[in-house]
């Protein structure tokens, strides 16, 4: 029998202690609050030196764990709990933009406090970005002032570039949409961005963040129509922004059109009912026989899949254009709607090249089937033309214009003779 003790098993390893960097610091904006409240206490409404305190107090203090409590105290003059209430508990101050004068010139010099504040830091964009989304949730709890401040100031800070117009997506929301909260704001917000730049600026901002076509949303669904928003803008003196809309929704108009037209061709239905419905739906949308004949000529062109081979499209391309040239003389009914057919046969045997030889045999085929007319060949090719391919173009059409001057003048001299 063995009498030593058995051992027990020990763990081997060594055992760190946590360091106090590593650990997480807790929560607690009550100081960082109390230093940027004593600061703009100090600075009162001196703008100029408001910029100076928080461009120094950046190296002293956490800007990148308190942006919001920062953002909040600039804006409402303390901390804000949900809903756009000041937090009771907390320090504030009188010096903040809710209690600034409301007009333009004050907003403008807060738009440069903010614009300076996150060249500074840069890290501040992202959090600023959220802070105004952020804002617009809570428009309700603001009153009516304060939000035509903040109106002010975010149409001047989106004029800027300071931030994008994605963050006008937080005033879709269902509550500020049904109390006219949003509509309201937006008329202030869209006056000040304007002044600052103009409707085509405007314009490629929100198309650059898919928001050009949401801003009927700023109503709710029974008031969303293009006539109730032209109205209401119009009547808040923003006639350019209710035209641009009205824009927009023709645009949306015309290409469901296009996308319906391409179903009816690819299933075959009869050109009668074709044109039938493309009739009606120019009616509606309140469409000119050149708008509509762009419309139906790039449907006809995008229902069939092209043969890659120069040779071969041009057949390819006369055989289709024959079987539609009842649809497009539906709608050549005018000398304008002709040249604008003439423009966009051009742009398109410019942009897709191996069309680019095709261009007279197109032009001679719809003049047969009596879609062109001689008039608009000549005015297209002496003065109507764009610069696209002109110079190819005009060289294939030589012979057959001088043909159809030829024709005309022998017309005249028999007209002449006959009487």
């Amino acid at each position: 029998m063995n009498n030593q003790k058995q051992q027990k098993p020990t763990l081997t390893g060594q055992r760190f202690k946590t360091r106090k960097r590593d650990e997480k610091e807790r929560f607690d904006p009550t100081q960082f609050q109390e230093s940027i409240v004593q600061g703009l206490n100090q600075t009162g409404t001196d703008l100029e030196a408001v910029a100076k305190f928080l461009d120094a107090s950046g190296a002293k203090l956490d800007y990148r764990r308190y942006a919001e409590t920062l953002f909040d105290i600039l804006v409402a003059g303390g901390m804000l709990a949900p809903g756009g209430t000041l937090s009771d508990d907390m320090t504030r101050t009188e010096f903040c933009l809710f209690t600034a004068q409301e007009d333009l010139e004050t907003m403008q010099a807060y738009a440069q406090v903010f614009n300076k504040l996150i060249r500074r830091y840069k890290y501040l964009e992202k959090g600023f970005e959220e802070e105004i989304k952020k804002l617009l949730l809570f428009l309700k709890g603001f009153t009516e002032s304060e939000r035509n401040k903040l109106a002010m100031l975010t149409g001047i800070l989106l004029a800027n570039g300071n931030i994008s117009a994605s963050i006008l997506n937080s005033l879709f929301n269902e509550n500020l949409v049904k109390e006219g909260v949003s509509a309201a704001f937006a008329v202030k917000l869209f006056k000040s961005w304007i002044n600052e730049r103009d409707i085509n600026s405007v314009a490629g901002s929100l198309r650059k963040v898919g928001m050009d076509n949401r801003l009927m949303e700023l109503f709710p669904a029974n008031k969303r129509s293009c006539e109730h928003f032209s109205k209401y803008f119009t009547d808040a003196g923003l006639k350019e922004l209710s035209d641009f809309a009205r824009n927009q929704q023709s645009i949306g108009a015309r290409k469901e059109l296009q996308k319906e037209l391409q179903e009816q061709m690819f299933r075959g239905d009869p050109q009668k009912e074709i044109i039938a419905f493309t009739k009606e739906e120019m009616k509606k949308a309140n469409l000119s026989e050149q708008a509509m004949i762009s419309i139906i000529w790039t449907s006809v062109m995008s229902c069939v899949e092209w043969n890659k081979k120069e040779e071969l499209v041009t057949e390819q391309a006369i055989k289709h254009l024959k079987q539609y040239s009842p649809l497009l003389k539906a709608f050549t009914s005018q000398g304008l709607s002709e040249l604008s057919l003439l423009l966009k046969i051009q742009e398109y045997c410019y942009d897709n090249i191996h069309f680019m030889k095709a261009f007279q045999k197109i032009v001679v085929l719809l003049y047969k089937a009596d879609v062109l007319s001689e008039e608009a060949i000549l005015k297209w090719y002496t003065e109507a033309h764009v610069a696209k391919g002109k110079s190819v173009f005009l060289e294939q059409m030589k012979k057959f214009v001088e043909w159809l001057k030829n024709a005309e003048e022998e017309s005249e001299s028999d007209e002449e003779e006959a009487d």
